[in-house]
């Protein structure tokens, strides 16, 4: 259900409030007030943010193309994005001048920007051309004013493969682009005539020149099935020209779902480190439905349905914090999204690794769909077809191959893999006899292989249980054990194993990449077995052991120069020791002190690794956000508790770093946590409850959450270091035992 349209007035007024998002609030304005989609614009090592502007998972999603937010020029604008970090659609730019080679690729310095959600501007080079730009769900408003007396034109142009834009009418145009084996096209008018047009074609791809006055709005629709069906979207979402209305509409979407959570106390930094976060985990997944038909990449057809059809999902990334956080915001959009999955595998025969736009774009490791739909269920969400969801998550574990960046049938490393119980890995200096292995980069990644799909693995026994697949439970769980035959007790350490059961020795757990580990070393994949914890610290020598171990990753030293660890490692950006806090696989990894009796050492890292790496600046994210995947943990954390394991329906209690936060639940109800006498120095819990019962225990439950509980926690300055220390209090890890029952596996609802 849509929030009622505010009045233009008052509308107007509130958005005035809020667009100079380049100035920081002050505490008493909209929780969009204190979105800087700026923060995060400068890489450390890898990718920075981008300052999207679109509508909370929807279609269009349009910013300024740049190397960075330290880059003082735009290159151009896309209509829109296709796929988060891969593919932009359609170059847009206005440009002013002589008609001569340099202003076809020419770029603009930018001035007095102001970015926010739903809403941009800036003056673009030396004559100050404003650029305004709004967005609806399939469509967008451009708003131009040339300020000198050279000639005006919108530069046009194609980002990918090949295409065509042409003028259709003095006031119209349409394109059509041509990208990873999909076509794209879009439809737009202008609001004054197009006085001529000048085309040209370099490698391939065509150019425009549209020649206009001084003043021009610019409205397009976009669609993946056709012209006529983009020029359909544009006149249902934007039939006239009232750009204040549609900014007023955009306004009101993102107000809808900031104001789902409400923080009090944190300082005005924290709060706009927290609400950008939030922000930035509406980007996708996207909804290509196109008001009754959509074109789908995995068939290659075009489909009529009245059901949103979701695209756009690395599920390695996102499946640890940012669908668990929708699983509480808006479960009845995540079953949606859940079953476009199903519906891609019943059109292409495998549930994609990564569902984007034009397929399924086969990246990274392990069969993490498993992971997402068991955990969705267990929370109660169940209006999907398990049967065949699990049908599919079968097949891709036991008939696909495991091997990083492939899809398709099984290899022989797969049958290796079936037949022994891990990847083989392949010794320094051994030649790749395996085509399907990408050799040059990704290489086998194989002790990841055999750890992430252990992890899969459980989740698909889970389900399995569910639907009394009793063979298969078992069959599942013993898989789940894998992860066991990589672990090397006499080094600590999860160890690559050759095709002979030999470990190979020249191994060094710091420098070792992805011929044996997925974007990080042995420091990190040594905690991702979270379905089985108490098993995991029995092979490190109990829970005392484990313990000292994370207490080790927290200060062990790389070992060698940064520059030289990151040649091997740059992905581990946000480094404490060998804690990588910039990249996903770390991210439940402070939380497990909770399961080794010292919470206060979760209270202590989870604060001192949101103060350090998340602020709210152009250095405020410490690696790839990967749209979501990241800053669903910063959401998570600063609230106070955060997801394990995915697949089991509890959360683990971190520090708070408000002293109220409140959740307004899809079901009416309201979840709420208070932090009395939270404070920077006053991080640490020393006594909890739950609907004004003592909590002794660093842990609740999802159906907790979704009744409407308030739990309090007292806050100090020095650690409370019996509170849920016992190893009664330690959450669930997971169950490895079939048929077994308990309460977190209940049903949900």
């Amino acid at each position: 259900m849509k929030k009622p349209l505010l009045s233009l007035f008052a509308a107007v007024a509130m958005m005035s409030a809020v667009c100079g998002q380049n100035h920081k609030p002050s505490p008493d304005k909209s929780n969009l007030s204190f979105v800087d989609p700026s923060i995060g614009g400068v890489g450390l090592i890898l990718e920075p943010t981008r300052p999207t502007v679109q509508l909370p998972n929807h279609m269009i999603r349009v910013f300024p193309i740049r190397k960075d937010a330290l880059d003082d020029q735009v290159s151009f604008f896309p209509l829109t994005i296709a796929s988060h970090r891969i593919v932009s659609l359609f170059q847009f730019m206005p440009i002013s001048g002589k008609v001569e080679n340099t202003i076809w690729d020419k770029k603009l310095v930018y001035n007095h920007e102001i970015l926010s959600p739903y809403y941009y501007k800036s003056e673009l080079g030396e004559e100050n051309t404003m650029i305004e730009f709004v967005p609806s769900q399939k469509s967008g408003m451009f708003k131009l004013k040339f300020q000198n007396d050279q000639p005006h034109y919108l530069r046009m142009g194609i980002f990918n493969e090949n295409g065509t834009i042409q003028q259709i009418g003095k006031r119209s145009i349409s394109g059509t682009e041509v990208f990873r084996g999909m076509k794209a096209y879009f439809y737009a008018e202008t609001n004054n005539d197009i006085q001529e047009s000048i085309y040209r074609t370099k490698d391939n791809k065509k150019q425009v020149l549209l020649k206009t006055g001084k003043e021009l709005s610019f409205k397009y629709g976009i669609s993946y099935i056709s012209i006529e069906q983009a020029k359909l979207n544009l006149k249902k979402e934007i039939p006239d020209w009232d750009f204040q209305t549609l900014k007023a509409s955009a306004y009101g979407a993102w107000e809808k779902v900031m104001s789902q959570i409400n923080v009090e106390g944190g300082s005005v930094a924290q709060k706009r480190v927290f609400y950008t976060s939030l922000y930035r985990s509406y980007e996708r997944m996207v909804d290509i439905n196109e008001y009754g038909q959509y074109y789908s990449a995995y068939d290659h057809q075009i489909h009529k349905s009245e059901k949103p059809f979701f695209v756009d999902n690395w599920i390695w990334d996102t499946y640890i914090a940012l669908e668990p956080l929708h699983m509480i915001l808006n479960p009845a959009r995540e079953a949606d999204k859940i079953n476009s999955y199903i519906t891609m595998y019943q059109q292409g025969g495998y549930i994609p690794a990564f569902a984007t736009i034009f397929g399924d774009w086969p990246a990274m490791t392990g069969n993490h769909a498993a992971s997402w739909f068991a955990d969705a269920y267990y929370k109660g969400i169940r209006n999907f077809d398990l049967n065949t969801a699990y049908e599919g998550l079968k097949k891709n574990s036991l008939e696909a191959t495991l091997l990083p960046w492939n899809n398709g049938p099984a290899t022989v490393l797969d049958s290796f893999y079936n037949a022994k119980g891990y990847m083989p890995g392949l010794p320094y200096g051994e030649a790749e006899t395996v085509p399907q292995v990408e050799n040059v980069w990704e290489k086998r990644q194989s002790v990841s292989v055999t750890l992430e799909n252990s992890f899969s693995d459980w989740n698909i026994s889970q389900l399995a249980g569910v639907l009394g697949k009793k063979e298969d439970e078992r069959l599942f769980l013993r898989r789940a054990k894998n992860y066991e035959n990589v672990y090397r007790k006499d080094k600590g350490f999860m160890w690559a194993k050759d095709k002979n059961g030999n470990w190979i020795d020249n191994m060094d757990p710091k420098a070792a990449g992805r011929e044996f580990f997925t974007e990080n070393n042995a420091y990190t994949y040594n905690w991702v077995v979270k379905h089985d914890l108490k098993g995991l610290f029995n092979l490190m020598g109990g829970r005392e052991k484990a313990e000292e171990k994370l207490d080790q990753l927290f200060r062990e030293d790389l070992g060698t120069a940064k520059f030289i660890f990151w040649k091997t490692q740059p992905d581990a950006s946000g480094l404490v020791g060998q804690f990588v806090m910039g990249n996903e696989p770390s991210f439940h990894i402070p939380y497990l002190y909770n399961y080794t009796g010292a919470p206060w050492k979760t209270q202590k890292r989870i604060r001192m690794l949101l103060d350090t790496w998340y602020t709210d600046n152009l250095f405020g994210i410490p690696g790839d956000e990967d749209g979501g995947g990241m800053t669903a943990f910063v959401v998570f954390s600063m609230m106070g508790f955060f997801p394990v394991t995915p697949g089991i329906p509890v959360y683990n209690i971190g520090s708070p770093v408000f002293t109220k936060i409140s959740i307004n639940l899809p079901n009416g109800k309201v979840f709420r946590i208070n932090a009395n006498g939270n404070s920077k120095e006053n991080r640490f819990i020393q006594r909890a409850a739950i609907n004004g019962k003592p909590l002794n225990k660093a842990w609740f439950k999802h159906s907790d959450l979704v009744s409407g509980a308030t739990i309090d926690f007292q806050m100090g300055p020095r650690p409370n270091k019996s509170w849920a220390s016992s190893i009664e209090s330690a959450a669930p890890s997971g169950n490895m035992l079939p048929g077994a029952k308990t309460d977190w596996l209940q049903s949900d609802k």
